[in-house]
């Protein structure tokens, strides 16, 4: 049970990594959230399922391709860092407060745009069927999060290559996306969708740092020349 137990940790930070940042779909989780908690819960659960698909897909191939890569192996893990840190970086220059002042972009083109500073206009409140599957959609269409997995779960594919430890994580993923996204229907529909720029910057800070540190954990030992 002990040896399951740190890629579930890893997968909950990986879970945390790229569910926390609060973009355009955690503005209309929010709004959501304040019409119909109902409604809410199921939108959330659309989510944290797109986040769990495209973690599944990645977890279910990296291995995979870490078994035919073994010569490049640490070059590999060197360029999913790399592609990790780039993510990172990005979130967090996104997160600074001048750029949490600019407009919202629209959530079906950049779902979770770090500039979401200004609630999206959302519909009247839908069935939780059709929120699900609107949500779904929504988040499925944001690549950032499909690269994420796939770099995360590449550079470690010797370690997710039994069944039981790539369940382990899969586990850490969902539960720790699904949570997330619910502890925001709880405070949509206790608080509102005013949320504080301080503490949206800090959601930024937390999960891309994150991402920063799953990235240097991986890169390391660096690979040699020759």
């Amino acid at each position: 049970m002990s040896e399951l137990m740190t890629p579930t940790l890893a997968g909950a930070a990986a879970g945390l990594g790229v569910a926390m940042p609060m973009g355009a779909m955690s503005v209309l989780l929010l709004q959501e959230a304040m019409r119909d908690r109902r409604t809410a819960v199921a939108a959330a659960a659309g989510i944290a399922a797109v986040d769990l698909g495209y973690a599944a897909l990645a977890t279910a191939l990296g291995p995979w391709v870490a078994s035919h890569i073994s010569p490049v192996e640490a070059w590999v893990r060197l360029a999913s860092a790399v592609i990790l840190l780039v993510i990172a970086a990005r979130g967090l220059y996104g997160a600074s407060p001048a750029r949490t002042s600019d407009p919202a972009p629209d959530p079906a083109s950049d779902p979770d745009s770090a500039a979401a500073s200004v609630p999206v206009s959302a519909p009247p409140p839908a069935r939780p069927v059709k929120a699900f599957a609107r949500y779904v959609g929504l988040t499925a269409l944001n690549p950032t999060t499909a690269l994420y997995f796939a770099a995360l779960t590449t550079a470690q594919g010797a370690a997710l290559g039994t069944g039981a430890a790539g369940a382990a994580f899969l586990l850490g993923v969902g539960a720790a996306s699904l949570l997330w996204q619910q502890a925001l229907v709880t405070l949509g529909s206790l608080a509102g969708t005013r949320v504080p720029d301080g503490a949206r910057i800090w959601t930024f800070r937390l999960g891309y740092g994150l991402v920063a540190a799953y990235a240097l954990k991986i890169a390391f030992p660096l690979p040699t020349l020759g």
